[in-house]
């Protein structure tokens, strides 16, 4: 496929920069030759996603929250992307959630307006995509409905796409991609790269459903073609193929020289399950590797339609096998130092 060409003079802006798809929007950006990058970090951030290229962008200190700092943090910036979210599946992150991917969001979109920024690329999810009925098929038109699939976290980020559909009602140029499961190394214990770790352990339980993944880098390659290029006011969904979680843990388990799961999940096993990782947070202080909403979204199936974002700039997505087979690679040798974080390399 054709990369974008690198426009190294143009300012940018990235919100969740030290995340999971900012780290790697930022590795790319800057292999791809851009120069004039300002970035949003926490005081606390944890810098290990991006430490290699962190002197080569420019850091602003503070929270999406504060509306001033990020009017004054987008002076002379041309185009932004937004991936600053709280990705969580606890109860007790909703509010903070809806802080965050709700009201951040609406605080970079007034501020946009207001400093005339000529393009904003929102990362948003699938899971605004209104999945009412188990076994239904989504795409770019499939329209938000209250159901009891919907997640805090799906209804953080529904809320926070409507801030950049209001943005561009008021004449903002947005586009927005809408990503399945991101799979790549990154943090051991957050997001998929979890996965890892839990068939490492040789975790004997494999859920029902069905779900679609992509590559982190394409997700990240994705979005540069998409602020190169003149597409406003329309989503994208972001998914590679459509994969059961059974066959995602016994592939992991194979690249890892782990034991496969071999006892389906029913909902008794589900119940028991995030429970006992609960009560295994409560002891511990550590995130649950379950929760009960994770645990009803792994029996359910959705499959995606991908064939928009294919057909925009003839987008070639990576083999979800190669991207399992290289992330475990990552975990193996992670595992031989302690766990630190990794990053997988682009290779064009």
């Amino acid at each position: 496929m054709t990369e974008p060409s690198a426009s190294s003079n143009i300012p940018i802006f990235i919100t969740g920069a030290t995340g999971f798809v900012g780290a790697y929007l930022l590795h790319y950006l800057v292999q791809q030759g851009y120069t004039n990058i300002r970035a949003l970090r926490q005081a606390n951030s944890n810098m290990g996603l991006v430490e290699p290229i962190a002197h080569k962008v420019e850091w602003v200190d503070g929270d999406i929250l504060d509306y001033f700092l990020l009017e004054e943090a987008l002076q002379g910036i041309r185009r932004v992307f937004h991936c600053a979210a709280i990705v969580s599946f606890s109860p007790s992150d909703r509010k903070r959630m809806l802080e965050t991917n709700v009201q951040g969001t609406a605080n970079l979109v007034n501020a946009a307006l207001y400093e005339g920024i000529d393009k904003l690329v929102h990362v948003s999810s699938v899971s605004t995509l209104g999945r009412i009925r188990n076994g239904a098929t989504l795409d770019e038109d499939s329209k938000w409905e209250r159901s009891r699939f919907n997640t805090n976290y799906a209804i953080s980020k529904f809320l926070g796409e409507q801030e950049i559909w209001r943005g561009i009602a008021e004449g903002l140029q947005a586009a927005v991609v809408n990503p399945s499961i991101i799979l790549g190394s990154g943090h051991w214990d957050n997001g998929a790269a979890r996965l890892f770790q839990l068939a490492a352990g040789n975790y004997p339980f494999y859920p029902t459903g069905t779900t679609g993944l992509v590559d982190v880098r394409d997700v990240a390659r994705f979005m540069a073609r998409l602020m190169d290029s003149e597409v406003s006011g329309q989503r994208f969904v972001l998914s590679a193929e459509d994969w059961t979680y059974q066959e995602l843990l016994e592939t992991i388990a194979r690249e890892l020289g782990a034991r496969p799961p071999s006892i389906r999940s029913n909902a008794l096993i589900r119940t028991l399950s995030w429970r006992a990782a609960w009560l295994w947070a409560r002891l511990s202080g550590k995130p649950a590797l379950l929760t009960r909403e994770t645990a009803m979204n792994s029996s359910l199936t959705f499959y995606y339609n991908n064939q928009k974002s294919i057909g925009q700039f003839q987008f070639q997505y990576t083999p979800i096998r190669q991207v399992v087979a290289e992330t475990a690679r990552q975990f193996l040798e992670a595992s031989q130092e302690g766990l630190p974080p990794k990053v997988l390399p682009f290779n064009n």
